[in-house]
């Protein structure tokens, strides 16, 4: 099976390329805009037309689409999150290769859920921000493509690699600096706001088992269990062997308030970060993950421990 992956270098996309590497049965093609990919081509940018040629000289079976912005402006991620995907519907639909899309959505799309309540596939989407909006305009967008295709809404994704500005990334920074300076205690705000985390390598599985599978649709892709941040700093704290005390600042849900430089390096401050980064999902969000379960015959195998301690180990090679 030849399957063509767009956004190998993403954050996501590692992973998914190493999962599919380790299939013997699959021939991989990368298409991005580095100079490591295979193929060179910036959706945002280039023509159904040349992307329809490339895709009837490689004639994939699969076609996974790990690329997308989650920051910017509104202009910016509706380029790179729906022009691009608008982009892939219409080459496939030119293209005489009758490809399968696997498409990565997110969890931003249904917006803020109701504390307590798992979110299935079928709940009426209301995204709170511009990145919500730009993942679900692409998701409307290949939903209604007529095309064999399938959406996997990724919940909280973690573990290696978990970008800095995520809430995780800036827990296990923040516990770093801590740790660097022999601080005693820790300062956190925002640590009331509970999350699906799903780590990254069970995301890549998913995308695995997707390519095989005839599911279309919508499918969410997380772990069933919404966990509070604060428990999260308790079990990095753990993991890092940081020894001190964990003190909860009386802030805003939706800020989280990390340590940061100030006029000198005797002279520290707090530095306001906003949180979680713009995705638009209140204070609570857990995934209802059975149509995974049944239509993919997928389960997360990792726990969030694992995740936060391989986090940890890359934040630990900066002290």
């Amino acid at each position: 099976m030849r399957v063509l992956l767009i956004g190998a270098n993403g954050y996501l996309g590692r992973y998914v390329a190493d999962r599919l590497l380790a299939d013997p049965a699959v021939q991989l093609t990368a298409l991005g805009r580095g100079d490591d990919a295979d193929v060179r081509f910036d959706l945002a940018t280039g023509s159904p037309g040349a992307l329809t040629r490339f895709l009837d000289a490689v004639h994939p079976g699969v076609v996974v689409n790990c690329a997308g912005a989650t920051r910017g402006g509104a202009r910016e991620l509706t380029r790179h999150n729906t022009v691009a995907v608008a982009t892939i519907c219409e080459s496939l639909r030119r293209s005489g290769c009758g490809a399968r899309l696997v498409q990565l959505g997110c969890a931003s799309e249904y917006g803020p859920s109701q504390p307590g309540s798992s979110t299935a596939e079928d709940a009426v989407p209301r995204p709170g921000g511009p990145y919500g909006v730009s993942k679900l305009a692409a998701t409307e967008l290949v939903l209604g493509s007529g095309l064999d295709a399938v959406v996997l809404r990724i919940f909280s994704p973690v573990g290696p690699g978990t970008p800095a500005g995520s809430p995780l990334g800036r827990l296990a920074e923040a516990m770093r600096r801590a740790m660097q300076s022999g601080d005693s205690e820790l300062k956190l705000g925002g640590l009331g706001v509970q999350r699906d985390f799903v780590d990254v390598r069970d995301v890549a599985r998913a995308v695995h088992a997707a390519s095989l599978s005839a599911a279309q649709g919508v499918v969410n892709i997380g772990t069933g269990r919404a966990v509070r941040l604060r428990e999260a700093a308790s079990v990095l704290a753990r993991v890092a062997g940081f020894g001190g005390a964990l003190h909860e600042l009386d802030s805003p849900p939706a800020r989280l308030v990390i340590p940061g430089p100030g006029s000198g390096p005797d002279h520290p401050v707090d530095r306001p970060a906003t949180y979680p980064y713009p995705d638009g999902c209140g204070t609570w969000q857990q995934a209802d993950v059975r149509t995974a379960r049944d239509r993919l015959g997928w389960r997360p195998r990792i726990g969030l421990e694992e995740s936060l301690a391989d986090i940890w180990m890359e934040a630990a090679c900066r002290i």
